[in-house]
């Protein structure tokens, strides 16, 4: 085949989301043949990360922002964020995760992320961190029943040396349980509102 024209170009590949390969099938054409017209009509490509988030996510991101409501929704969505910026891991570039000993601050961010993001509580992940002197079954039936989850939704507990981390053993009689969501553009979303709350812009 000949030319491919730029407006079908940007619709399928910017618009739709499409990968170059898929493009090729489209059109019946090489891979190769895709990334020249990308190139020649000056059409952006995607970073490797891009890609990988849109093959991970073909329907669109997972969740949807919603502003509070009413009081209730303002004063959880003040709790989320301000949980986030003082106990979240923002170090993770793809990843939403906070960690605690208080089954109530976790179940307080785990309904912020539902109510203000739609995300599936099924699709939150965690991981246990305990100590030599705890037994892990005793420790993850209780996080299993606090924060109403499954066990296939914990990892591979960690195993500290009892003793190791002083006074913070003695706060955490069920070890220290972290929430995971794995999605970068959420990750990014949360660290932006935080932002725009130190600056007191609206959402």
């Amino acid at each position: 085949m000949g030319k491919i024209d730029c407006k079908t170009l940007k619709k399928l590949y910017t618009k739709e989301k499409k990968s170059a390969a898929n493009i090729a099938k489209i059109f019946d054409c090489s891979e190769n043949k895709i990334n020249f017209w990308l190139k020649r009509h000056k059409i952006p490509k995607r970073s490797i990360s891009e890609a990988m988030y849109i093959k991970n996510n073909p329907e669109g991101d997972p969740f949807k922002l919603k502003s509070p409501k009413n009081i209730t929704d303002a004063q959880l969505f003040g709790l989320g964020i301000g949980l986030y910026w003082g106990e979240g891991t923002k170090a993770s570039k793809n990843t939403v995760r906070l960690g605690n000993s208080d089954a109530k601050l976790l179940k307080v961010f785990i309904a912020f992320l539902i109510r203000f993001f739609g995300i599936k509580k099924e699709d939150l992940r965690f991981h246990l961190h305990i100590f030599t002197d705890m037994k892990i079954e005793d420790a993850k039936r209780y996080w299993i029943r606090e924060l109403n989850i499954s066990a296939e939704q914990i990892y591979k507990p960690f195993v500290s040396i009892t003793g190791s981390l002083g006074t913070y053993r003695r706060k955490s009689e069920y070890g220290v349980m972290t929430v995971y969501y794995g999605n970068t553009k959420l990750k990014n979303k949360l660290v932006h509102l935080i932002e725009q709350q130190i600056s007191n812009k609206p959402l």
